[in-house]
């Protein structure tokens, strides 16, 4: 379509040799062809030139896109959007071409705040999925949204009984036990203690823990003691 191919010029236009051979080497499991080298701040300023309008409609209704560029330009249009269930439709639409940690860990709507009561029943779909980066993409909104005010500890139980060979996926529970030992520890800390995680995952958990602004230094101390 002549609307998107406009697109894909725009992205070229804007490109960045350097940071494309950067950004597929950092991104493993894309085709290095994909990448156009669009820094991130381009691309979220294009989105907010292009959001709602016609052009923008047509984009994001035709997928799937050819470039890794174009995956996240489409990830920061959604993050724009206000109405919350048009939103998570879209979202649903897009999450199966999601193919990488960046897009996924990027993607982040705004309006879902607004909504977590209704946001969460989504959240039990995304994390009970089989693909890797909708998976990912569900703990990451819990840990991004229901660690605080909302806080529940029967999440803590719903992420640690997810099962996963998937490096993504044991990666993203460790990066959200982590946040947890930050913002809730007295909670969270059972889990480390009684070994509830599998092993990689408890011990890339206190990992991430020891690397923590968040952490106390006793409370670190209190968790190298549990590595296994």
């Amino acid at each position: 379509m002549k609307n998107t191919e406009k697109i894909t010029d725009d992205l070229i236009h804007l490109q960045d040799l350097k940071y494309r051979d950067f950004q597929s080497r950092l991104i493993p499991g894309v085709d290095p062809g994909s990448f156009i080298g669009v820094r991130t701040p381009d691309l979220r300023k294009m989105a907010r030139a292009m959001y709602g309008t016609e052009e923008c409609r047509i984009f994001l209704s035709t997928l799937p896109h050819r470039y890794f560029d174009e995956n996240q330009l489409h990830a920061f249009m959604l993050d724009l959007n206000t109405d919350f269930i048009d939103c998570v439709e879209k979202t649903n639409i897009f999450l199966p071409y999601v193919d990488n940690w960046a897009t996924c860990d990027q993607f982040s709507p705004k309006i879902f705040r607004k909504h977590r009561k209704e946001l969460l029943q989504f959240i039990r779909i995304w994390i009970s999925s089989d693909r890797t980066f909708t998976l990912r993409f569900g703990i990451k909104m819990l840990m991004s949204h229901f660690l605080d005010d909302e806080f529940d500890p029967a999440y803590l139980r719903m992420v640690s009984e997810i099962r996963s060979g998937e490096y993504y996926v044991k990666m993203m529970i460790a990066w959200y036990f982590a946040t947890a030992l930050a913002k809730q520890y007295e909670t969270a800390f059972p889990f480390i203690k009684e070994g509830i995680l599998d092993p990689w995952t408890h011990n890339r958990t206190i990992q991430k823990s020891l690397e923590s602004f968040r952490i106390s230094q006793e409370k670190k101390t209190e968790l190298k003691t549990f590595r296994r």
